[in-house]
């Protein structure tokens, strides 16, 4: 049987991510981003394997106008053989603990819970539409970021709020990451000769967005995102944990309206609040070798409440078979990686400072000093989870 071609989409609400997956191959045969649609600027990148990258001018295009000119692109490179469609949903509420096949259904479920993520479930539905459109006689799967997250206990995913909230309106911790998290919690398990069903994991996946996670056999039992992305560790440009009073003191103080707020904590804090200089790790880390004490100050707070919050996930296991590191700071930040396990001296944690050096641009593995507990670099591939979870959904 010829190993099977998946496109998997993951649209914004002015873009589309794509990648080819092929089951076969560790290499995307066709990757790429189609931004700024709906404006006269609209762009398709691509990358193909062992080529140079190229940009395509849509000028004006639409989800449904851009996922049309990829699409001759597409069946070209995947020589017609085109298996399904694998769409990254990021909320998916209490509905769904699993991928699942595309029908109305399903489509009615991620309307009803995109209260719970404006910013995002539209902008999915909408690439989720446009792609039937275009693809009707191609399988459609809805992969979501929560969902790897159901398993987590009442006494984990409840808020201390009235009852009503939760039964009526849905008020809890959901998580996002979800697809990251198990994804590098099984490569972990792999390269630590554990079986998935019995190891036990902490895990970071560091990037513009942050989140933690404590994972046993396979299973996700807390993780520190919570109803929205913005809970938990400072991040990018999310502030993280604040007072939950902080919203009422801006308001009765400085007149701010809920809206502002709202933007300030999610696009104008993190790092890029804390430095005053940017969000990119990378401008902050040469930033601080210059002596920039707000890039110095945003990397301590950040590394300092990773790390307390990986050890807050501590609670939820009865062992720990290794602290993994992922997402683009998380794979590619030596530094990063050093300050926070610093602070988990109570964990026993310490890095063998040659073996973490050497892991950046894509190079994974263990990093942890003889003699203590593991901890590794684990290159995250959501993209290929998704077109697994794709795959494992259509007929034979």
């Amino acid at each position: 049987m010829p190993s099977r071609n998946i496109l998997v989409v993951n649209c914004g609400s002015s873009s589309i991510k794509f990648a080819l997956v092929n089951e076969a191959d560790p290499h995307f045969p066709l990757s790429g981003l189609a931004e700024r649609l709906g404006s006269e600027e609209a762009v398709l990148h691509l990358q193909r394997r062992n080529a140079d990258k190229g940009s395509v001018p849509i000028p004006g295009a639409d989800h449904i106008a851009a996922l049309a000119r990829l699409l001759p692109i597409v069946e070209t490179v995947a020589e017609g053989q085109l298996h399904g469609i694998g769409h990254r949903v990021v909320h998916g509420g209490e509905f769904f603990t699993a991928a699942s096949l595309i029908d109305d259904e399903v489509l009615d479920a991620i309307r009803t819970t995109s209260p719970l993520a404006p910013l995002h479930n539209p902008a999915n539905l909408q690439g989720i539409e446009a792609a039937m459109a275009l693809f009707a006689q191609l399988p459609h799967v809805a992969v979501f970021d929560t969902a790897f997250h159901q398993t987590l206990p009442e006494h984990a995913f409840r808020y201390a709020v009235p009852d009503v909230l939760y039964r009526e309106h849905g008020v809890r911790r959901y998580g996002f990451h979800g697809t990251s998290h198990r994804f590098v919690s099984r490569q972990a398990a792999d390269m630590a000769g554990l079986a998935v069903g019995d190891s036990s994991w902490l895990t970071a996946h560091l990037g513009n967005g942050c989140s933690t996670c404590a994972i046993a056999n396979g299973q996700s039992l807390d993780t520190s995102m919570g109803l929205t992305p913005l809970e938990g560790v400072a991040m990018g440009t999310r502030s993280g944990d604040v007072d939950p009073n902080l919203h009422s003191h801006l308001a009765r103080t400085l007149g701010w309206s809920l809206e502002r707020i709202d933007r300030m904590l999610n696009h104008d804090s993190g790092v890029k609040g804390l430095s005053g200089l940017s969000n990119d790790m990378r401008t902050l880390e040469q930033a601080r070798e210059q002596g920039h004490a707000g890039a110095t100050l945003a990397i301590e707070v950040f590394c300092y409440r990773i790390a307390k919050s990986l050890a807050a996930m501590g609670c939820a296991l009865s062992r720990l078979d290794g602290l993994i590191f992922t997402g683009g700071i998380g794979e590619n930040s030596p530094l990063i990686r050093s300050k926070i396990v610093a602070h988990l001296k109570l964990l026993g944690l310490e890095l063998d400072g040659e073996a973490n050096a050497r892991c950046i641009r894509g190079a994974g593995g263990m990093i942890h000093a003889d003699g203590h507990p593991r901890v590794l670099v684990v290159p995250t591939n959501e993209e290929r989870q998704i077109a697994l979870d794709t795959l494992a959904l259509l007929p034979e």
